[in-house]
């Protein structure tokens, strides 16, 4: 192994423990939908567009799609089976409408995916028109992903409050694009490098957003957790790679 094949595992195992950590951070959210046995006003929407992020990366890792990438497919599958037992959780303890939900874009997930999996084996003959027709989608839906932070940084800007912008997870967002990009440049891959570019920018203009505003913040105890803070921790985590 050269050099630069032990730098990039190294990276990557590293990028590993962060996206976990990213992934991990919803739990919150899901003890308390267990113990009061609702899911009140949270949505299933963030869960089941991770799940699709994660099977998109899981099969861009593939060595039948882009070889040598076998870190970013375990972290992905841990991933793949978090977003599955939050789903789960949130299919259980909701109504009949909500289940109706995720049962309906559970299914279009499923058929998107096959679809584009049947496509690329198909139609795609090398690894290089595979990693690239799959990589497109993979940052369309990480840059998605990384964008959902946008509502709550026009709140925070608007009310002059961090209350609904958790330090820890805006700092291991930034952590982790930073780290997947290092990865991405020491063998370039562009889709990595793109996706997770604009992740670390991301995490910096939170980090940015915090240090202004976090005086301005009116200090309010835990009795004061709204579903709408407690939901956003979902969103920043979903594109790990």
């Amino acid at each position: 192994m050269t050099s630069a094949d032990t730098a990039r595992t190294i990276v990557g195992v590293i990028g590993n423990v962060i996206s976990f950590c990213l992934f991990a951070s919803p739990a919150p959210t899901f003890w308390r939908i267990l113990k009061k046995k609702t899911t009140e006003e949270f949505q299933p929407y963030p869960y089941i567009a991770t799940i699709l992020n994660c099977l998109f990366w899981i099969f861009y890792g593939l060595p039948l799609v882009h070889p040598h990438s076998t870190l970013v497919v375990t972290i992905n599958a841990i991933g793949l089976a978090i977003e599955i037992i939050y789903t789960t959780i949130f299919f259980i303890y909701t109504n009949n409408k909500g289940r109706m939900k995720v049962i309906f874009w559970v299914c279009v997930e499923i058929a998107f995916m096959a679809g584009i999996v049947a496509l690329t084996l198909l139609k795609f003959h090398s690894h290089t028109a595979r990693s690239n027709f799959v990589g497109i989608f993979c940052v369309v839906f990480g840059v998605m992903m990384y964008t959902s932070p946008l509502a709550i940084m026009k709140k925070v800007i608007t009310t002059k409050s961090v209350e609904y912008m958790p330090f820890y997870l805006s700092l291991a967002n930034f952590l982790n694009g930073v780290i997947w990009v290092t990865y991405a440049l020491i063998k370039f891959d562009l889709y990595i490098t793109i996706g997770n570019g604009l992740g670390a920018l991301s995490g910096a203009v939170q980090l940015i957003l915090y240090a202004i505003y976090y005086k301005s913040t009116p200090k309010k105890g835990s009795d004061n957790e709204k579903p709408s803070g407690v939901q956003l921790s979902s969103a920043p985590q979903a594109s790990a790679v």
